[in-house]
């Protein structure tokens, strides 16, 4: 008997705890009968069919989510056809809720594993090895096509097993672990709304857990706890024991309510390593109406001080989420709860669209919110009664900009001084959108250079008269990001001989002094040119807190030079580190 675990994952970097788990949990009995298989979205659907297909299995299980239901939906069609004597099992949140369904539209399959799976599962295996053949009437947590069998209880998370007892397989991907299962929040766009029960693993075992990751030196371990920190003291243990034992290669991503975070929570967070510890805040709206309807209680005051708190000390990366298409939310209103998300200055602003998920409370809502969305995956919406189709456009048009030049952290400058041009960040990214409809750009996938060019184009065309100052903005902001080997065109050119002569003399005494690098002592000038650049600057392009000073047209009257070293990156940003040179302080 061999039962095939199988999981279409969104990205190859993704691994799938779902499958991992069940396997664990029955692996001291039935290890001999189980085998797992990993496949990803974007493989071909004949590939994965015959990839199953050459194990020669006797059951197969599906985990469904929103990401792969279409392909996996696919496959259901197939795989009786080439392997008829095999069960096929589904299991995950995409079919735990609609299971009477799903098993009208598949006759083919066998059942439906419906909520926590692991328990479920290793019954399944004990039946298949019955003499008399199995029975599932009796396995409780099954959707049949005899019905449903009966709710199954709640796991104690302290009984199930470790996931992983090696990374070898997990190079360069993420691994993902689970602390807690659960949430308090009843958010009504969300499936853990339906989970009352919050339920924490044993923090002895999470701790013998997590120093299996850091002796390993595993790259990103990304906890799946719906809401991280609802408990307290597991949150500041867990912390506490993070920041004791760190490592100083592992980055541990969290999602949490800030808003009920503590003050001595906020303090040990300030502590970390910079770059060990990443947040995930779902803010979703700043509309009261829309928090009321969704069933989401936040206090937004609190939660801005706790982000802006956080922020001080740049060791912390925070990813804001926010949600377009909830109730009473119409495009002015969603504008305003995107300026005010701006005004924390998060690391990445994720600018998502509401998925009416099946077993979700807002389901059942949808006809009295006039919410409209599409019929297969991933059902995202498409309009409401107070969001258009139109505008539903218009802001996956401005989510494409947000994500190009803001979550891509290579434009911080040139945008921190283009928003004083319009009314609201919120209209630049619309702008900015419509500059890119009009000049046929969506069509187009261009370099990052490219990237740089069109943002200085728009910048002269919304805010003419400052061209120079522009250009030096973004010459600047690319050059932090990299040291550019064929430099743009826009740039200043750099062939002339006083800055030719500068800059070999400034290299040659570098090599005597170390007065600027002083820790790159084994490289000699030529060296050190290539693994750093200099650039001269007439705007003080690197002080974001002079730009309300600036008047327009002006430069600092004194040219000034940027060395910028790329063996010292910002862990947080992976900006380089830069050195102002004044060249009367230095002069070659």
């Amino acid at each position: 008997m061999k039962f095939l675990l199988v999981a279409v994952n969104a990205k190859y970097i993704h691994s799938n705890p779902a499958v991992y788990s069940l396997y664990a949990y029955s692996a001291g009995k039935y290890a001999d009968m189980m085998e797992i298989a990993e496949y990803t979205i974007n493989q071909k659907k004949e590939d994965i069919l015959a990839g199953i297909y050459e194990r020669k299995p006797d059951a197969v299980g599906f985990s469904c989510y929103i990401w792969n239901r279409s392909i996996i939906g696919e496959l259901l069609e197939d795989l009786p056809k080439v392997l008829p004597e095999a069960d096929i099992w589904l299991g995950g949140p995409e079919v735990s809720f609609s299971a009477p369904e799903v098993l009208r539209q598949y006759p083919e399959i066998k059942g439906i594993m419906v909520g926590e799976g692991e328990v479920t599962f290793s019954e399944i295996l004990r039946q298949y090895l019955r003499p008399e053949g199995p029975d599932f009437t009796g396995v409780a947590g099954l959707y049949l096509k005899s019905g449903y069998t009966r709710p199954r209880e709640i796991t104690d998370l302290s009984r199930l097993p470790f996931l992983y007892q090696e990374t070898e397989s997990f190079a360069n991907r993420i691994i993902y672990y689970e602390s807690s299962r659960g949430c308090p929040y009843r958010c009504s766009y969300c499936l853990s709304a339906i989970d009352k029960t919050v339920r924490f693993r044993d923090i002895e075992l999470v701790k013998q857990e997590l120093d299996f990751f850091l002796k390993a030196g595993v790259r990103q371990v990304k906890f799946v706890d719906r809401t991280f920190n609802c408990g307290h003291e597991h949150a500041m243990e867990i912390w506490q024991y993070l920041h004791e034992k760190d490592n100083g290669i592992t980055n541990f991503h969290f999602e949490i309510a800030a808003d009920i975070l503590r003050d001595e929570e906020i303090e040990l967070l300030q502590s970390m390593r910079p770059g060990q510890v990443q947040l995930e805040i779902g803010v979703q709206s700043f509309n009261e109406d829309t928090l009321r309807a969704i069933n989401r209680r936040m206090d937004k005051d609190r939660l801005i001080h706790v982000v802006s708190e956080i922020r001080k000390n740049r060791n912390i990366h925070q990813h804001l989420d926010l949600i377009a298409g909830l109730p009473y939310e119409d495009y002015e209103s969603f504008g305003n709860s995107f300026d005010r998300v701006y005004a924390m200055e998060p690391d990445q602003l994720q600018l998502g669209f509401l998925k009416m998920l099946s077993g979700a409370p807002i389901a059942l809502e949808a006809e009295e919110y006039g919410i409209v969305y599409t019929k297969q995956p991933p059902y995202e919406v498409l309009g409401t009664k107070w969001l258009s189709y139109a505008d539903v456009i218009r802001l996956k048009k401005i989510e494409e900009m947000v994500e190009l030049y803001y979550n891509s952290n290579q434009f911080v400058h040139t945008l921190r001084y283009l928003k004083r041009t319009f009314a609201s960040p919120f209209r630049m990214f619309e702008a900015l959108s419509e500059y890119y409809e009009k000049h046929g750009l969506f069509i187009n996938s261009p370099s990052r250079a490219y990237r740089y060019k069109v943002l200085l184009d728009f910048a002269s065309e919304v805010d003419p008269g400052r061209n120079a100052l522009y250009t030096e903005l973004i010459t600047y902001d690319l050059y932090l990001r990299e040291n550019m080997k064929s430099r743009p065109e826009f740039c200043r050119s750099l062939t002339d001989e006083a800055y030719k002569n500068f800059r070999h003399a400034f290299y040659q005494e570098e090599e005597k002094t170390r007065r600027y690098l002083p820790d790159l002592k084994q490289y000699d000038s030529r060296q050190l040119s290539g693994i750093t650049h200099l650039e001269p600057f007439s705007y003080p392009v690197w002080d974001t807190e002079s730009f309300d000073q600036w008047e327009e047209g002006d430069a600092s009257g004194e040219e000034r030079y940027i060395l910028f070293d790329y063996t010292r990156k910002d862990p947080l940003t992976k900006e380089a580190f830069t050195i102002c040179i004044k060249k009367e302080d230095y002069d070659a």
